[in-house]
């Protein structure tokens, strides 16, 4: 079971080189089950940090949340396919024809749909954004809109994972926002240790500063397969 809660770690490599990522990935590849490539390592390495993940021989999440006018984010996601991601986000706030013109365009690749960045709060909806639903009311109708045209999978935090599964059984759900216990959730606001979000419904868990700014990564990622090991046990008993 450890080898399979290993497939579910998600690493996110948030750092300014490929130098530096090598040096974070390396010792965790046994760990890990999928390199997470975000804005930081994109931008300064663009699809050279692509086939750099990709030499690894681990699934590769390009996390770059498109979200632009249709046209653009189909030629994107073409992009994308083409350098073999498993895995692409997509910001659901794109809108109906933004998220249609991107599941046309993805071929094998496995669109996500992000449906709210887990740095904002409830108080923010309305106090910054003057959006008077709940947190919950907003990722339920995001995700619904993205699998209308298309997109099954979605991003959402630890507390939208359980009524999500409940609605959607089928759907990939990569959950950030990931701590151990103990440790601090910093600009993240709804969060989870890895064995809550697994039995919430997550898909996928995506682990970053309690691995990568953990005295011991490896250490550190072992615990975590180790704490979502037993919640694997009781999906498969039921």
């Amino acid at each position: 079971m450890l080898t399979e809660a290993r497939r579910r770690i998600v690493l996110p490599v948030d750092v300014p080189s490929l130098r530096e990522a090598d040096a974070l990935v390396r010792p965790l590849l046994d760990h890990i089950g999928v390199v997470k490539i975000g804005l930081q390592l994109y931008t300064a390495a663009g699809p050279e940090a692509v086939h750099w993940a990709r030499d690894l021989g681990r699934d590769i999440f390009l996390d770059i949340k498109l979200h632009d006018i249709p046209s653009t984010v189909a030629r994107a996601t073409e992009s994308a396919a083409r350098l073999g991601v498993r895995f692409l986000t997509v910001h659901a706030a794109g809108g109906s024809e933004m998220l249609r013109a991107a599941a046309a365009a993805a071929g094998d690749v496995e669109l996500l749909a992000v449906t709210l960045l887990t740095s904002i709060s409830p108080e923010a909806l309305w106090q910054e954004l003057c959006i008077s639903l709940t947190v919950v009311d907003i990722v339920h109708r995001m995700a619904e809109m993205a699998r209308r045209q298309g997109i099954l999978g979605a991003v959402c935090s630890p507390g939208e994972a359980a009524s999500l599964r409940r609605r959607y059984p089928d759907a990939t759900l990569m959950v950030p926002g990931i701590r151990l216990p103990g440790d601090p959730c910093r600009d993240q606001r709804r969060t989870a240790t890895p064995s809550e979000a697994l039995r919430a419904g997550a898909s996928y868990l995506v682990v970053g500063r309690s691995v990568t700014r953990a005295a011991d990564p490896v250490a550190a990622a072992r615990a975590v397969a180790h704490d979502i090991a037993p919640a694997l046990d009781n999906q498969d008993a039921m």
